[in-house]
């Protein structure tokens, strides 16, 4: 490929957080009219890296080209007048406006909306986007909401799009849908570059794979000359599996039986409509749905954190016993002996604290245990130092704030700190989100022990193809009701796709 036509260039890019090297005099191309996947595991150094290229944080050191002309970029303005635009895993929208108005919020001068729609529609059509430029944003789907961060960065007249897990929420079909339009903004000359833990998908939609490990360059290649498995390996160092075993369950039993379940959100919005299954010892049910379909209230309702409307939850017993869980609260279900671990959505806002380093968040789980007056402390640290070596949690020592790592690591932490605990029943919600491929089974052999041990677990997920490969059910929600239960051998990703878009995976007209 010629050196000359490449986009951007960066040459020996450093950054520096404390003590922390994040990127360590990386040399990168992007070209014009090609995917670049960015791999790594976390905190090799993939998002901060972007970030610079964004103007979200200023290089310590090195330099940055665009079109072979050198450029200082110090913000986000900066980045969009060079034709740089990010749209980050987390959307930067205001619900209570417009397509319209959110793409031209912040812009200067004099703005004609109807002039603004106009242009809007003509960057759909020209690359295949499915936007009503008048529709409120607490109307769209996450895929919409996606779409239109993407217009927006068109609209302001990027020319090179980094996008950050650009499907983590996404359906097949949905990907399907955001892979055809990368493929013909590429196809019309614009740079693009992709951050995902995805192999498949790198494989399917990259033209071009760059590695970082531990914040340098360590190689690029043409997705063509290379597989998931040897990328996989480049990232790490070392050669790993890649392969998530499903050992057949022992003896199941029903550990949670859920009849009817019926959830309301506070402002009176249906969650869950007549939710109903059993969730066996030893098996791992997997439940599978698009964003906002129930998952979040399911687990919360289970767990003791949700109020609910109607309905039954009963924990079962070894010897048959029922016990209604509805109506109590999350610290009477633990002192029952029942052990509900729970590893919720937002990581830092319900399940870890921030400013506490390790081992203080460790002990949260175990504080209880310590006589009188007297917290044990011994336990949280050893079980820190457990998981972080376990988990290879990368963090100076066991007393760092766990808001100093980095999300990847703050999700190794907090599944380690849940999965110690002992449960009957485990419950997951987003176990891997963030995580790279390798981190990922490692969570998935824990998982698995789990498991093996005859404890039930409920795993919500993203990915589907990891739901058919890890979990023995896959319980299938689609706009708070069960759409259908399958089994994890020999479903389709199609029909599981269908599934949780309409009821039954069938058009209901």
């Amino acid at each position: 490929m010629d050196i000359n036509l490449a986009a951007v260039k960066m040459r020996n890019i450093t950054k520096r957080f404390g003590s922390v090297l994040a990127n360590d005099r990386v040399w990168l191309n992007i070209y014009k009219g090609e995917i670049l996947a960015l791999l790594g595991e976390n905190g090799s150094g993939k998002t901060t890296l972007m970030n610079m290229l964004s103007g979200i944080y200023f290089p310590d050191e090195g330099d940055i080209y665009i079109n072979d002309e050198k450029v200082v970029i110090r913000s986000p303005k900066d980045a969009f007048a060079h034709g740089i635009g990010m749209i980050h895993q987390h959307f930067k929208l205001v619900d209570v406006l417009t397509a319209t108005e959110n793409i031209v919020l912040g812009l200067e001068g004099k703005l004609d909306l109807k002039t603004a729609a106009q242009k809007i529609r003509q960057i759909c059509d020209a690359y295949g986007f499915d936007v009503d430029p008048d529709q409120k944003v607490y109307d769209m789907s996450v895929s919409q909401k996606q779409t239109v961060e993407i217009v927006k960065v068109l609209f302001r007249g990027a020319d090179i799009l980094i996008l950050d897990e650009p499907t983590a929420v996404l359906t097949p079909q949905e990907t399907d849908k955001l892979f055809a339009v990368l493929r013909n903004m590429r196809d019309d000359g614009k740079a693009i570059v992709i951050i995902t833990h995805k192999m498949h998908e790198v494989e399917s939609l990259s033209d071009r794979v760059a590695v970082l490990r531990q914040g340098q360059f360590v190689g690029d290649m043409p997705t063509k000359d290379t597989n998931a498995q040897d990328m996989t390996n480049m990232m790490v160092g070392y050669p790993v599996s890649l392969n998530i075993n499903r050992p057949d369950p022992v003896d199941p039993k029903p550990r949670i039986e859920v009849k009817n379940l019926t959830v309301r959100s506070i402002d009176g919005i249906l969650k869950l409509d007549d939710v109903s299954f059993t969730a066996m010892s030893g098996e791992i049910l997997g439940v599978a749905g698009i964003s906002g379909s129930g998952q979040k209230e399911l687990l919360e309702a289970i767990a003791g954190l949700q109020p609910v409307e109607g309905g039954s939850i009963c924990y079962v017993d070894d010897d048959g016993t029922h016990d209604e869980l509805l109506g109590k609260d999350p610290l009477s279900i633990a002192e029952k002996g029942i052990a509900l671990s729970f590893v919720p959505e937002d990581r830092l806002g319900m399940g870890l604290v921030g400013e506490m380093n390790l081992s203080d968040n460790m002990m949260l789980r175990s504080f209880r245990k310590g006589k009188g007056f007297f917290t044990d402390r011994k336990s949280p640290r050893r079980l820190a130092k457990q998981v972080v070596e376990e988990l290879n949690v990368k963090t100076p020592n066991i007393e760092t704030p766990v808001r100093k790592l980095s999300g990847g690591n703050v999700q190794k932490v907090l599944v380690g700190r849940e999965i110690a605990s002992a449960p009957k029943v485990l419950l997951t919600a987003y176990a891997v989100r963030g995580l790279d491929i390798n981190s990922s089974h490692t969570i998935y052999d824990l998982i698995n022990q789990q498991k093996q041990k005859g404890i039930a677990v409920i795993y919500v997920g993203e990915d589907l193809d990891v739901l058919l490969e890890l979990c023995d059910r896959i319980l299938v929600l689609c706009a708070g009701k069960v759409s259908g239960i399958v089994p994890g051998r020999g479903a389709k990703k199609r029909d599981v796709g269908m599934m949780m878009t309409r009821l039954g995976g069938k058009d209901n007209a």
